[in-house]
């Protein structure tokens, strides 16, 4: 034994890039793939999970897998942390977000953390489901009074498309007569920890100090 590590088989090497390829593509959800009758997806992560995870590695990106919230998505290494990351180029890119989109995403995760708290399931199983309408509720408190109602719809709705873009929420098929229907997505929990939410109340009062601001924007109309 000369103490090399064995080369990986042709099989093996096409069962790593069948995983790796859809997560270079966007997040993979457990009940996305089993409806769609790719289970094997989902398990086949869970099996080789570090093999990913030393994949990824080599260009600058972890595996971040949550079994429990039956989830997995690819994001940049900290580059600060990691000299060899610092040295290659960014695959994942950063986005910056406006302050509206920021609030949006916020109230959804207090939302979703007063969803869990309360065991709340629908009948597909654990899932917030949310109108268009119990959204712009949610804005409508830490937004400045409008004259304009229909200029006010149409500013939430945009931050609404922004964070569908996002992949935070998914747009659902409305009930007859009702508004639009949204799922908010679980891999919110992931980019807003517990111990952002639990400063939460403070940060929403320094929200609605600064829409309170005048709006240039606004003021051109």
């Amino acid at each position: 034994m000369n103490g090399e590590q064995p080369h990986e088989t042709p099989a093996e090497a096409r069962d790593l890039s069948s995983l790796v390829i859809p997560l270079l593509k966007g997040v993979i959800y457990r009940n996305e793939a089993t409806a769609r009758n790719n289970a094997g997806l989902w398990s086949g992560l869970l099996d080789l999970q570090a093999r990913v995870r030393d994949y990824v590695a080599v260009l600058g990106l972890e595996l971040v897998l949550d079994e429990a919230e039956g989830y997995a998505f690819l994001r940049a290494r900290n580059r600060e942390d990691d000299e060899t990351a610092t040295k290659l180029p960014r695959l994942v890119a950063r986005r910056p977000l406006s302050f509206p989109v920021s609030l949006l995403l916020a109230l959804l995760r207090k939302k979703l953390a007063e969803f869990d708290a309360g065991g709340g399931q629908d009948v597909e199983g654990v899932r917030l489901v949310l109108s268009r309408d119990d959204i712009v509720e949610l804005l409508r408190v830490f937004l400045p009074e409008a004259s304009n109602e229909a200029r006010l719809m149409d500013r939430v709705d945009t931050h609404i498309n922004k964070v569908v873009e996002l992949g935070f929420l998914r747009r659902m098929k409305p009930m007859a007569g009702q508004s639009a229907a949204f799922e908010v997505r679980r891999i919110l929990k992931a980019f807003v920890d517990a111990q952002w939410l639990a400063d939460l109340d403070a940060r929403l009062a320094a929200y609605r100090v600064q829409l309170e601001a005048p709006d240039p924007v606004d003021g051109d109309a």
